[in-house]
């Protein structure tokens, strides 16, 4: 392909998780990404949380011409203008604030942007997407929400149960992000989205970033099938709500995905979980330019095609990294 529309873009990806070293940091420069949200945290507290940001700040001191950190729309900008890629700091669940709403400024002031309610389970602030009944925001949870809207923190409810994600969109008084799932008419999955909660969250000012990972797209989804998917959902919800989160993960062993799932809260049933296979069209992040050129086959213009790659997750951090 023509990768010249391509490389002019600011390409965002709305979440990847990742055992990172200099190898892939060069996968994301291959695929032009100007931006990375990266998971700190599943379920680690604050101690172990600060430990992990200390490992990012040695990859910015080693890896420093390819990464650069992002508490800002405009380090994105500044990030794609040198030549590499900013990181943003994001957790997928609350444990690394422990119960403790003032941890939620200070991990803020720590680079934080971005933090999920829940990560499948039911956590203190609201119903996981895998319980068997969604418990929705209990008053700690509204209360997390509104400190995260002070300090300009975003809430992520890709996790979360549909009751939940409806009551937090509900009681936030800023745009959300459902950073990485898909709409449940791609594929029939608890982590996928309905159309209830999709016109939520557009008519919320909010944010969808389309998943790739192989369990939400479904067994032989081609690229064709999953860009019109996204043109479906644009033609729902807007394409100015629309961008990639591809819950990518790359150089994990089998056991850290047992971890994902099971924590420490559970032995755990049946087989341990394996890492699934990811399409042939979409291998790595060095594979972006074939997001584009997916986008373009469908019909999508280079504009909405521009906003898609990236533009609508920058215009979103403007509206939503600083406080209040």
């Amino acid at each position: 392909m023509d990768r010249s529309l391509h490389d002019r873009l600011t390409v965002i990806d709305g979440l990847q998780y990742s055992n990172w070293d200099r190898g892939l940091f060069e996968e994301l420069r291959a695929g032009g990404l100007s931006a990375v949200h990266v998971t700190l945290a599943y379920w680690e507290d604050a101690r172990a949380t600060l430990r992990l940001i200390g490992d990012w700040h040695r990859r910015f001191e080693q890896h420093g011409d390819l990464i650069v950190p992002a508490r800002s729309a405009d380090d994105v900008v500044a990030a794609k203008a040198s030549g590499r890629t900013a990181i943003i700091f994001g957790f997928q669940n609350c444990s690394p604030i422990e119960e403790d709403l003032s941890l939620v400024q200070i991990f803020h002031e720590l680079g934080v942007r971005i933090m999920q309610l829940t990560y499948n389970n039911q956590s203190v602030l609201g119903g996981g997407c895998s319980e068997a009944a969604d418990s929705g925001l209990p008053r700690f949870g509204r209360e997390v929400i509104a400190e995260m809207n002070r300090v300009g923190m975003v809430i992520d409810l890709s996790h979360s149960g549909e009751r939940t994600t409806l009551e937090a969109i509900a009681a936030s008084g800023r745009p959300v992000a459902i950073s990485h799932a898909d709409p449940l008419f791609l594929h029939e999955n608890v982590r996928n989205k309905s159309g209830r909660v999709l016109r939520a969250l557009a008519e919320s000012g909010g944010m969808l970033g389309f998943s790739l990972y192989p369990l939400h797209i479904g067994p032989g989804c081609t690229l064709e099938r999953f860009c019109a998917a996204e043109a479906r959902t644009a033609e729902m919800i807007g394409v100015e709500h629309l961008g990639f989160g591809t819950d990518t993960v790359r150089n994990w062993p089998d056991p850290v995905l047992d971890w994902m799932r099971h924590g420490r809260w559970t032995r755990g049933t049946g087989p341990a979980p394996r890492w699934p296979d990811w399409p042939d069209w979409f291998r790595t992040p060095a594979d972006f330019p074939n997001l584009t050129e997916g986008l373009l086959a469908v019909g999508f213009g280079e504009a909405d095609v521009a906003r898609i790659m990236g533009g609508n997750w920058l215009d979103f951090f403007r509206r939503s990294f600083a406080p209040a």
